[in-house]
C-alpha cells in the first residue's frame, strides 16, 4: 500500500497544558527500584513545534516508510516552513497527490525515496511536477 496522508491543522486544543515528568531516567536494561514521585513537567510543544503557524499533523496510511520508522497510523509532525534538504522526509504533492518520501537530491536529479524495498523510489523528471509541502520533523508512532 501506498503512503497518503490526511492533513490535520493544529488547534488551540492540540496546545494544552504540559505533561508531568519523573524525575528518573527508566533503564531499558535491567530494572531498577522505581520513584513513586514525580518532578515538574514537560510542554510538548517546545519539543516538538518550531512554529505553530506553520506546522501541521498529518496521519499516515501505508507501509512505504516503514524503514524510516514510520508505519501505518502513525502521525507526523510537518513544518510547512522548513527547507527541505537531502534526506529529509517530507511531504511531497506529485502529480496532484500527497506522499511521504524521502527527498534524495542526485546529480541525476530528484528522488522521492521510499523507505521499504517492496516500493520502488520515485525519480521527478520535471521539477514543475513537484512541490514540497512540508518537511516531517517528529514521527509520533504508536505502540
Amino acid at each position: 500500500m501506498a503512503v497518503v496522508v490526511e492533513v490535520g491543522a493544529l488547534t488551540d486544543e492540540h496546545f494544552g497544558a504540559g505533561i508531568q515528568v519523573a524525575p528518573i531516567a527508566v533503564p531499558a536494561g535491567f530494572p531498577s527500584p522505581a520513584q513513586d514521585y514525580y518532578d515538574g513537567s514537560v510542554d510538548l510543544n517546545e519539543h516538538l513545534i518550531q512554529d505553530r503557524t506553520s506546522t501541521f499533523v498529518v496521519r499516515v496510511s501505508g507501509d512505504s516508510m516503514t524503514g524510516a520508522g514510520i508505519s501505518d497510523g502513525d502521525e507526523l509532525v510537518v513544518d510547512r516552513a522548513r527547507r527541505p534538504t537531502d534526506g529529509s522526509v517530507v511531504v511531497a504533492i506529485l502529480d496532484g497527490e500527497l506522499t511521504v518520501k524521502r527527498l534524495r537530491l542526485t546529480r541525476a536529479g530528484v528522488v522521492l525515496a521510499a523507505e521499504n524495498p517492496a516500493y520502488p523510489d520515485v525519480r521527478v523528471p520535471e521539477l514543475a511536477d513537484l512541490s514540497i509541502w512540508g518537511v516531517a520533523t517528529c514521527c509520533l508512532h504508536h505502540l
